[in-house]
C-alpha cells in the first residue's frame, strides 16, 4: 500500500467516526424535558368539552327535527348540553382553570 492510499483510508475512517459520533450524540446526552403529548392541558380539556357540547346540541336539534325526540326530551337534553358548553366557555375565559 502506498502512503496516499493509507492517508485516504485514515481520512475515510475519520469521516465515518465523526458522522457516527454526530448521529449517536443524542443517545448519550441528557434527555430534554418535554411535555408529554398524551397529557392534554386544562385548556385543551375545556376546548374539547365545548366542541363536544356544541356538537351534541346540533345532533339533538337534528334528532328533534326528525321526530326522534319528544319536545320534553329535547328541552331537557338541550339545557344540559348548553350548560356544559357555557361552563366550558366560562372556564376558557378564566384562562382554562376550574372553578
Amino acid at each position: 500500500m502506498t502512503t496516499v492510499s493509507i492517508a485516504v483510508m485514515l481520512f475515510g475512517f475519520a469521516i465515518v467516526l465523526v458522522v457516527g459520533l454526530f448521529v449517536a450524540a443524542p443517545l448519550f446526552g441528557a434527555p430534554e424535558p418535554a411535555i408529554a403529548e398524551g397529557t392534554p392541558s386544562e385548556r385543551d380539556r375545556w376546548e374539547r368539552q365545548k366542541r363536544q357540547a356544541l356538537a351534541a346540541i346540533k345532533e339533538t336539534e337534528l334528532d328533534h327535527q326528525m321526530g326522534k325526540l319528544s319536545d320534553e326530551d329535547y328541552g331537557r337534553m338541550r339545557e344540559r348540553f348548553e350548560r356544559l358548553a357555557l361552563d366550558a366557555l366560562a372556564a376558557l375565559e378564566r384562562g382554562g382553570r376550574r372553578g
